[in-house]
């Protein structure tokens, strides 16, 4: 497991999976803001690859999200779109509702941070966020991720078009254990 000082990212376990499903991936207004697709249905006890980890897909990694007092679940997260000839990759997470707004988040961001530049050995992390998620924005910018461009009305979530926002951090720019 890797720990943060609030949080610990561990492998994806079978029990985690329908309570992520029932409060991340089945709320339509949470899936459509979080996912570059249209929300649907998905049959009950239907394998999900937002999900389910693959061990063979070295481009993805999904971490399962535990508080580090206790162990309850928290969120998913994930470093998605590993490029290990350019040493880059993506960030990404969700939080359960009932944890929102107790710094899980900025926590979950160092930890994958530390991931990707320490045991991974990447150069970028790369994190894209709807413009109007201030908790993501304060979560990257507090970890020192730096905003590089907005793509504008580039996302469609619930029937209008959204700015997305890109964040960019480097290896030699991280300041291990948080705020940069």
């Amino acid at each position: 497991m890797l720990r943060g000082s609030k949080v610990g990212l561990r492998a994806r376990h079978e029990e985690d999976i329908p309570v992520l499903r029932a409060e991340l991936l089945d709320d339509v207004l949470t899936s459509a803001r979080s996912e570059g697709r249209p929300w649907r249905p998905t049959t009950p006890g239907a394998e999900d690859s937002r999900l389910v980890s693959d061990d063979k897909d070295e481009s993805n990694v999904r971490f399962s999200v535990v508080e580090s007092d206790g162990g309850t679940l928290v969120g998913m997260a994930t470093l998605w779109g590993i490029d290990n000839h350019s040493r880059s990759a993506h960030i990404g997470l969700g939080l359960l509702p009932s944890t929102r707004g107790k710094g899980y988040g900025t926590d979950v961001v160092a930890v994958l941070c530390h991931y990707g530049f320490v045991v991974r050995g990447l150069q970028r992390l790369q994190i894209e966020t709807l413009a109007d998620n201030a908790a993501m924005l304060r979560s990257a910018e507090r970890n020192g991720f730096v905003r590089e461009g907005v793509l504008r009305s580039s996302a469609w979530v619930m029937g209008e078009f959204l700015d997305e926002v890109v964040l960019g951090l480097l290896a030699r720019e991280w300041k291990p254990g948080g705020q940069a």
